[in-house]
Parts: structure tokens; C-alpha cells; sequence
């Protein structure tokens, strides 16, 4: 199955074309996705990965920052939250023993989606090949059929992404501006401090 536009991760039961095409910049109705950055330490914490991993999949191309790329010794990249749930997809496959090139043609497609739509998705794999379901029946449709051996709720994946981020620094992309995540360790250690003076 296709989506229509030669990528893995069609949805079962719909037709080439029918999901319409989509931007591959982020939704324009989620304005905070390009003005936060995280820079390549906080996507590794965030995403489940190295930093080796992170710096080999930005070179050859499988995730490479969208918000800025590394341009020379000294620069830092920066990813956005979209970015940071792609890499931990990317994570999840490879763990299960996706073959990289199909994981290469999936985040090609997942790039290619709107914003919102990521949110819904579901990744089913059967080792071989990557689909794409955006609802419960297509789910069943594809389970029904032999096909997918294991999913990713690519929602709960953005959760995931979120809530790691939120307790993270990231950094305003307009200014520079070091935004510092809340961290609960670092409010008890303050409250601690804060008692024993």
C-alpha cells in the first residue's frame, strides 16, 4: 500500500491523492513550532537517542534540524518539536528491526504530512514495510489482513516528546533567549535550599 505519492506509510483503504497534498513546513495554526529550537543535547534526552546517533542521522540526511542546521565547527543545530518526535520514531523502528531505508522513505512521508495529522497517526509495521493508519478501523483493517506486526501511536510518541521537553531548556529561535524547562528535581533542590537558609 502507498499513499499515492510513492512513499511507505499509505493508509489502508485510501486512494492516491485523497488525502490532499500538505506543506512541508509546520501547520501555520501551530506558530510556537518554529519559534522554539532545541538544540542537539536536549533532542537526544527528549528522543531516547545518542548524540552519535543524532549527529549520523543529520548528516546523511535521515533527520536533519528544520529550524537550524549546523553550518561549520562551532554552530549548534536546532531542532524543532516536530523534529524531536520524528527522531524518536525513527528510535522506535530501530529498535524493532525496521530496515533503514524504510525508515528513510517513512520519515520522508512523515515530513511531507501537516502538523495536526501527525498527532493522529499510526505507524504499523511488519518489519518490511511501514503503513500508515489514522484511524481504529484502518488499524483493525490492517491487523485483519496479516500485515502489521507492531504499531506506533505516533500521539502518545508526542506526548512523550512534550512532556520530556517541558522539563528541558529550549531556546527562542528570534532572540537566542535560553527558555528553562521545569524540572520538579530542580524545584525541590531550590525549596530544600530555600529551607536551610
Amino acid at each position: 500500500m502507498s499513499s499515492g505519492d510513492g512513499t511507505a506509510g499509505g493508509s489502508p483503504g485510501r486512494r492516491p491523492g485523497e488525502s490532499g497534498p500538505y506543506p512541508l513546513q509546520a501547520d501555520a495554526t501551530d506558530p510556537a513550532t518554529e519559534t522554539i529550537g532545541y538544540r542537539g543535547p536536549t533532542a537526544c534526552a527528549a528522543a531516547g537517542i545518542t548524540y552519535r546517533q543524532l549527529d549520523y542521522w543529520a548528516r546523511t540526511g535521515l533527520v536533519e534540524p528544520s529550524v537550524r542546521p549546523a553550518y561549520g565547527s562551532g554552530t549548534q543545530r536546532l531542532y524543532s518539536f516536530r523534529d524531536v518526535v520524528v527522531l524518536k520514531i525513527v528510535k522506535r523502528f530501530l529498535d524493532t528491526g525496521v530496515a533503514l531505508q524504510n525508515i528513510r522513505t517513512t520519515v520522508q512521508h512523515l515530513r511531507a504530512r501537516g502538523f495536526r495529522d501527525l498527532e493522529r497517526m499510526t505507524l504499523m509495521s511488519d518489519g518490511a514495510t511501514v503503513y500508515e493508519c489514522s484511524s481504529p478501523d484502518e488499524v483493525v483493517d490492517l491487523l485483519q489482513g496479516g500485515q502489521g506486526v507492531f504499531g506506533i501511536a505516533v500521539g502518545v510518541v508526542w506526548r512523550d516528546v512534550e512532556a520530556a521537553l517541558s522539563q528541558l531548556h529550549g531556546e527562542r529561535v528570534d532572540t537566542g533567549e535560553t527558555l528553562i524547562g521545569h524540572n520538579p528535581t530542580d524545584e525541590l533542590a531550590r525549596r530544600r535550599r530555600d529551607r536551610a537558609v
